[in-house]
């Protein structure tokens, strides 16, 4: 195996995150599942923008939010996914290059707009996503950048991309890629809802491609259909080599050859918003596995990222995640 280019290469939704504040009574009004990812058509889309609150626009998609997070803590990273040729997209871009992140997918040029979500933030920190998924889901085989894949030394697929079928088999392709030139593919589940969708899809993949599966409590039960969180871990345990399940304020467990652990989350002052936790707990994980850390370590990492991105509205860092690796003397 030939020496990578890239720690982590991601590959996923491109989308452009429009943050606003808002009550449960506004959520009920239109009709917004709470603390939950719906997906909305270009009309809808319009409609939640124009009834967002002062919002914050900036670049998301969960992917493209763990290569930021990677960068940040000093990671070489790069990210592929799907654009159209408009002001959200050229945005995506300028933001993922000012990140240090490459990012040269050739965009859309006739078809639907830049994704965007349309996040809702509750007062309990909570956030409510509604997803026009647009462009980033047009994205296709022709679209995986062979050599960038080859490039990494782990590739890291984001389960959200699923819901077109030329996606998913760009998605397969890059994985198989990945696998052929040596290197560790990393799937996150992204979603329960987007888990009972494609569930078979997901079980094959964890199955026959990934090495590490990022997954959130609720996600894993989705997945093994099971209400029993220990049956849902053990499962899979027996069916991927690496895997880290958050579970919000109880931290996370993790696993590789021997027993799962578990390592407490980090305290936070204040939760401001949830948007990104999930994201940024897999970038700091990744960072320490391609840095060969102890598992408790790379989740000890990921709870920095998520604590910082939850004290702030969204779903990037604010602060350099190497640094408060450093000032929690993780390294120097």
């Amino acid at each position: 195996m030939s020496s990578a280019k890239f720690d982590v290469v991601g590959l996923g939704n491109a989308i452009v995150d429009v943050l606003a504040r808002a009550d449960d009574a506004f959520l009920a009004q239109h009709g917004i599942a709470k603390d939950a990812m719906s997906l909305i058509e270009e009309p809808r889309a319009q409609l939640l923008t124009a009834h967002a609150l002062n919002p914050v626009v900036t670049s998301g998609g969960s992917g493209a939010n763990t290569i930021a997070g990677l960068a940040s803590f000093g990671a070489s990273a790069a990210y592929i996914g799907k654009i159209a040729d408009d002001d959200l997209g050229h945005q995506f871009m300028r933001e993922m290059m000012a990140a240090g992140v490459p990012f040269h997918t050739r965009p859309l040029t006739d078809g639907p707009a830049t994704a965007r979500s349309i996040i809702f933030v509750t007062d309990d920190g909570h956030r409510s996503m509604n997803t026009f998924l647009g462009a980033s889901v047009l994205f296709s085989r022709a679209d995986v950048d062979a050599q960038m894949v080859r490039d990494g030394s782990i590739l890291y697929l984001e389960g959200y991309l699923f819901d077109k079928d030329e996606a998913k088999a760009a998605f397969v392709n890059a994985a198989e890629i990945a696998k052929a030139a040596g290197r560790k593919v990393a799937i996150t589940l992204s979603d329960s809802f987007c888990v009972d969708r494609h569930r078979a899809s997901f079980r094959q993949l964890v199955c026959g491609y990934a090495d590490i599966v990022f997954a959130n409590e609720a996600e894993i039960k989705a997945l093994y259909e099971t209400d029993d969180f220990e049956a849902a871990l053990s499962a899979l345990h027996s069916e991927c080599a690496v895997a880290a399940v958050t579970r919000s304020e109880k931290g996370s467990v993790v696993f590789g050859d021997g027993a799962p652990v578990e390592v407490p989350a980090e305290p936070v002052s204040q939760v401001v918003d949830t948007t990104g936790a999930g994201d940024q707990y897999a970038a700091g994980f990744l960072f320490g596995f391609a840095r060969g850390l102890p598992l408790a370590t790379c989740a000890r990492l990921g709870h920095i990222a998520a604590a910082e991105v939850i004290s702030h509205f969204g779903p990037r860092p604010e602060q350099s995640y190497k640094a408060l690796a450093e000032k929690a003397g993780i390294f120097g």
